[in-house]
């Protein structure tokens, strides 16, 4: 489908559809250029509508928080489809058991479980991504993930199907999950177990103490860089970076962080470029100083 075709028929689709989008104020990179086309679904109606429109003729990326992305300089040439409040529910299905929308942060979501007293979720407080990019990269701090509560996920293909996935059919792996991309996930359901929700909250309490005092907080960051090489060493990706790079390092604007070396920082402008230069260096440095092969747990979207 050309771009004047699209134009037109977008008065037919129940969602918001935008040209030549600036996609810097979406990521907490606050790096990127546009994207050809960027779409918000007001419901499920208008994001099968707009899938069977589109997604056999171009690309598509799911955006969420944008707290895990590192889009390119140039324009994208497809669509970020971002999911809206129609995708933010969150529903409490018995004692132990909530369902929550995709688009939902994960800090919502554990707040939620709290005041409920569902216990088991309290790491997802910690975590600043939406529920579809936890369950995509299989999120996960102190000690848990996605995987350890998650019961099933309600999804859509590119084609307009929808159907549901059970958790015990997904293949998990440390920050990532063994599902083709061509799924747009719209709810998950999660199980935890019963606790009284004043011990959650100093539970919670607890466990953002901990991160606020290693993580830096309030700048343009995505978050880790790179993955943990669980299958290489013992040694954390910060403790490999702190080994074997100046943290004065910079390109342009891109810099690592004085408070935790796994977390690049755009400290005013940086570009796309400067980000993967010194993304590029890291690894290097790295694997010359430690022969540790780092993987990155951004994503980059070009």
């Amino acid at each position: 489908m050309e771009i004047e075709d699209l134009k037109k028929s977008g008065l037919l689709i129940d969602g918001d559809i935008f040209f030549d989008q600036s996609i810097k104020n979406h990521n907490w990179f606050n790096i990127g250029g546009k994207t050809k086309i960027f779409f918000k679904p007001n419901s499920l109606k208008g994001l099968i509508e707009y899938l069977k429109l589109y997604a056999s003729r171009g690309k598509i990326f799911i955006l969420g928080n944008g707290s895990n992305v590192l889009f390119d300089d140039d324009t994208y040439q497809g669509t970020v489809i971002k999911l809206g409040k129609s995708f933010s529910n969150i529903t409490l299905l018995d004692n132990e058991t909530i369902i929550a929308g995709t688009a939902v942060s994960q800090k919502k979501v554990s707040e939620f479980a709290k005041d409920n007293n569902i216990s088991g979720l309290e790491f997802m407080s910690c975590i600043p991504g939406s529920i579809g990019g936890g369950i995509r990269m299989n999120s996960g701090c102190f000690k848990k993930e996605f995987k350890d509560i998650l019961i099933s996920i309600q999804l859509v293909d590119f084609k307009g199907v929808v159907r549901s996935i059970p958790a015990n059919k997904i293949k998990f792996n440390y920050r990532s999950i063994e599902l083709p991309k061509d799924l747009i996930f719209l709810s998950a359901t999660f199980k935890g177990n019963e606790r009284n929700s004043k011990e959650i909250n100093n539970y919670m309490n607890e466990l953002n103490k901990i991160k606020n005092m290693a993580q830096p907080t309030k700048i343009k960051t995505s978050g880790s860089t790179f993955k943990n090489p669980v299958n290489q060493t013992d040694k954390r990706a910060w403790e490999l970076i702190r080994l074997s790079v100046p943290n004065e390092t910079n390109y342009g604007d891109a810099v690592i962080s004085d408070k935790h070396s796994n977390f690049f920082v755009n400290k005013r402008n940086a570009k796309s470029s400067d980000m993967k230069l010194l993304i590029n260096f890291v690894k290097k440095q790295v694997y010359k100083k430690t022969g540790v092969k780092l993987e990155l747990e951004i994503i980059l979207v070009k």
